[in-house]
């Protein structure tokens, strides 16, 4: 079984995203479960602007409880807990998977760091700490969604409601502006788990390989048994 650490959110979670269900139908094997469990207080403004060190042992927490229940590994639905990879993983007896930008290390060593970009939800708090903390470069290019954009706004504010339409092109406008800045950039890592959505709009729009959560399990839960590291 897969486990999934929530952030306590009300925002739709379109298929794509970690925290809909239907989402595994494409990532795991045939009768592999999945379980979500929302850890509560994780508001995305704590974890994503204030990076509250007080959530740690909360998701520790809620960490062994899906273990408990059945989960052989662990992944997260805010790419920002990749500041955290380090400390959940020596704290939990399974395969921790924070973050996308999990898939840094690996793209950047075969394409080069130049060469791989970074969509984040939120530019201005994306920091040394989360590239540190995924085993990334600190010289790692990345942009942001537009700030202040009504989909900005609704993931970090947790608003109701976002248009789908206007997401993709947030999405695809960050992307633009981030090709501008660093037009080797031929590879872009979706940090945020409510962009894969538009993955491929993004492939289509840009001709960048695109990855990320979803591709980074898919990778990785082998069997239908247990889920390798």
């Amino acid at each position: 079984m897969l486990g999934v650490l929530m952030l306590d959110t009300r925002f739709p979670r379109l298929r794509g995203d970690v925290g809909a269900a239907e989402t595994f139908d494409d990532i795991l094997p045939r009768g592999r479960a999945v379980r979500h469990r929302v850890v509560q207080g994780a508001s995305a403004g704590r974890v994503v602007r204030e990076a509250d060190p007080a959530l740690l042992q909360p998701f520790i927490d809620a960490g062994h409880a899906l273990i408990a229940e059945g989960a052989t590994a662990l992944t997260t639905s805010c790419g920002f807990l990749a500041r955290w990879q380090r400390e959940l993983q020596a704290a939990l007896p399974v395969p921790v998977w924070t973050s996308a930008l999990l898939w840094l290390p690996e793209l950047q060593r075969a394409h080069g760091v130049g060469h791989v970009g970074v969509i984040t939800a939120d530019a201005r708090s994306f920091d040394a700490a989360l590239l540190r903390g995924a085993g990334a470069s600190p010289d790692t290019p990345f942009e942001g969604l537009p700030e202040g954009c009504a989909f900005q706004r609704c993931l970090l504010d947790d608003g109701a409601h976002f248009d789908p339409a206007d997401a993709r092109a947030a999405t695809l406008a960050a992307a633009a502006r981030l090709r501008e800045r660093h037009p080797a950039v031929s590879t872009l890592v979706l940090e945020c788990t409510n962009l894969p959505p538009y993955a491929d709009a993004l492939r289509a729009d840009t001709g960048c390989t695109v990855h990320d959560l979803t591709t980074w399990l898919r990778a990785r839960c082998a069997g239908p048994d247990r889920a390798q590291p």
